[in-house]
């Protein structure tokens, strides 16, 4: 064989070589992008000043100056058919929110009207909102999201959250509901909600599901939502079928470092919590 052969076979075996490795090396996962780039969820807009549960605007900037992006929003209709941000209409959570001298005794434990909401402050020091303020923070924050729990069941109440959801981002812009990820209770909320407005993401949240592992499964391949599952109800064989299923796994509420790496490392992509932000995480040895 003449060296220009030789030369040829060598350039035509090397370029084979070349293929074969780019068509049988393992390809990385393509980076999460939006929504689900980010693996922490502020719950109830996060802690503040070691205060939970306080769904408010000052606890919103706190935990996005620290690097976080995603926030729960707990949202409730009140007498007067207004939606604002708040966790129950308990005696309870008057209480957490330093209420009990702001708002008269008989107002403890109702359900209240809008003004009601608006005019007492929380804490002493913090600034409620309702759902067209919430709107503000996602115009004046573009890389911001909002998952709701919204909390209700009824098919009529839902819709009508929905609905308000809806009408507070158009009054703003409409680019904004690709910004807001509904939480669904049950199997049969997805499609009220969707009536209302195909929302890009959705996430299923098994705390008041009874439905089993398999059929959580299912619904996730059918419908392409992601789950959230409380700490106790996460199992690694669960969270292997949810991600083969393709689903992303959340899980709530989670504040402590050794347990969140140790779900990580089970598979879980993210983390409901009070007082770890997004650059807290990036710190966490162990956490992917």
């Amino acid at each position: 064989m003449d060296k220009r052969k030789r030369t040829a076979y060598l350039i035509m075996a090397a370029a084979l070589i070349l293929l074969l490795v780019i068509t049988l090396w393992p390809q990385e996962e393509e980076p999460a992008a939006g929504f689900t780039a980010h693996k922490v969820i502020a719950h109830a807009m996060g802690g503040i000043n070691n205060h939970t549960y306080t769904n408010t605007l000052d606890a919103f900037v706190a935990n996005y100056e620290q690097g976080t992006r995603v926030f729960e929003a707990d949202l409730l209709l009140t007498t007067d058919d207004r939606l604002v941000a708040r966790h129950e209409w308990t005696g309870n959570m008057s209480r957490l929110l330093g209420q009990l001298e702001v708002l008269p005794a008989a107002r403890q434990g109702v359900v209240l009207s809008y003004e009601e909401v608006m005019d007492s402050p929380i804490l002493t020091l913090y600034s409620p909102l309702d759902i067209d303020k919430i709107m503000d923070l996602l115009v004046a924050y573009p890389d911001a999201y909002i998952v709701t729990d919204t909390k209700e069941l009824e098919p009529e109440l839902v819709t009508r959250q929905f609905e308000h959801i809806v009408e507070a981002a158009n009054r703003k812009d409409p680019a904004l509901l690709s910004r807001i990820v509904p939480q669904i209770y049950c199997r049969d909320m997805l499609d009220v909600v969707r009536k209302v407005y195909a929302f890009p993401e959705v996430i299923f949240t098994l705390y008041q599901s009874y439905d089993s592992d398999e059929q959580v499964v299912e619904f996730a391949r059918e419908t392409g939502v992601e789950i959230t599952m409380p700490v106790t109800r996460a199992t690694k064989s669960f969270v292997r079928k949810l991600k083969q299923a393709g689903a992303r796994v959340y899980v709530h509420t989670v504040n402590d470092e050794e347990e969140i790496t140790k779900l990580s490392r089970m598979g879980v992509d993210g983390f409901y919590t009070d007082f770890v932000s997004e650059e807290d995480l990036s710190r966490m040895r162990g956490v992917r």
